[in-house]
């Protein structure tokens, strides 16, 4: 299978603005979080030596993505909530000192526990140790049955340009995408834990080039860092634990006009249930 994408007018947004991204392919051990944050520290030292100023890791990292009923046969409520972590517990604040020592952006995928639920969430602890960013997964195939759905689309400001998140299913869904480049995201981050692929990279393709924007997809088996015109500058090199470098340049950051082209009065159908 291949894929085409075709050259279309570009926009240009003016200045100095690059960066390293580290995309870190592990995988974690389910139900056993303190080997998993173990594992995220010795993988985020050794991307920060390299040169990495924003680390991410996969979905649901931190736990092992054990919420998902297809990965954990037997799942009880009580089990779930109990592996759960708030986003300012214990683990959380040693991933986001970690952060702050390293003096990086560092995002973690978790099971988290708030106010009596529990999201499949992912944060970005900043330079500072605060948070960045903070997402809950939106569409999950109704495969993870304690977790409660996010409903926002939070883009938000950092030192190196403006990012969005979607986790895993999320990017399935080309709305998803779409929302938060129209929010005006110049990076999306997918950290991630299902399916991947020929299919799943032509689909990350698309999402970045459709959108024009940058995408990181970080899978415990595979990691892409896509441009805005749909090409992939950095993967990985095979299906172990590894951190995938890349370069992220928004100093010309070139967005496809196709958001320019859009005609939002014929779209209303899409709306309908």
């Amino acid at each position: 299978m291949k894929i085409f994408l075709a050259l279309l007018p570009v926009l240009t947004y003016a200045g100095d603005l690059s960066f390293q991204i580290a995309g870190l392919t592990l995988t974690p051990e389910p139900w056993n979080k303190e080997a998993n944050l173990a594992k995220l520290e010795r993988y985020t030292r050794e991307a920060a030596a390299r040169g990495a100023q924003l680390v991410v890791a996969p979905e649901g990292f931190l736990e092992g993505y054990v919420g998902n009923q297809g990965h954990t046969p037997g799942l009880t409520r009580d089990r779930y909530f109990a592996v759960g972590e708030e986003i300012d517990g214990l683990l959380m604040n040693r991933v986001r000192k970690l952060a702050q020592e390293l003096k990086i952006y560092l995002m973690v995928g978790f099971a988290e526990r708030r106010n009596g639920k529990m999201f499949n969430s992912a944060v970005v602890f900043s330079p500072a140790g605060d948070v960045a960013s903070h997402y809950s997964k939106s569409h999950t195939a109704d495969d993870e049955p304690f977790n409660t759905k996010g409903t926002e689309f939070p883009v938000v400001g950092t030192a190196f340009g403006r990012w969005g998140t979607l986790i895993c299913f999320d990017r399935q869904l080309p709305e998803t995408a779409r929302i938060l480049a129209l929010k005006g995201a110049q990076l999306i981050l997918v950290p991630a834990w299902g399916s991947y692929g020929e299919t799943n990279d032509i689909m990350m393709r698309v999402r970045a080039y459709e959108n024009g924007v940058w995408l990181a997809f970080v899978h415990p088996k595979r990691c892409l860092i896509i441009n805005p015109s749909g090409k992939i500058v950095a993967k990985d090199a095979g299906e172990f634990d590894q951190v995938v470098m890349g370069k992220i340049d928004l100093t010309k950051h070139t967005r496809s006009t196709l958001l320019e082209q859009r005609r939002p009065e014929l779209y209303s159908e899409i709306l309908k249930k």
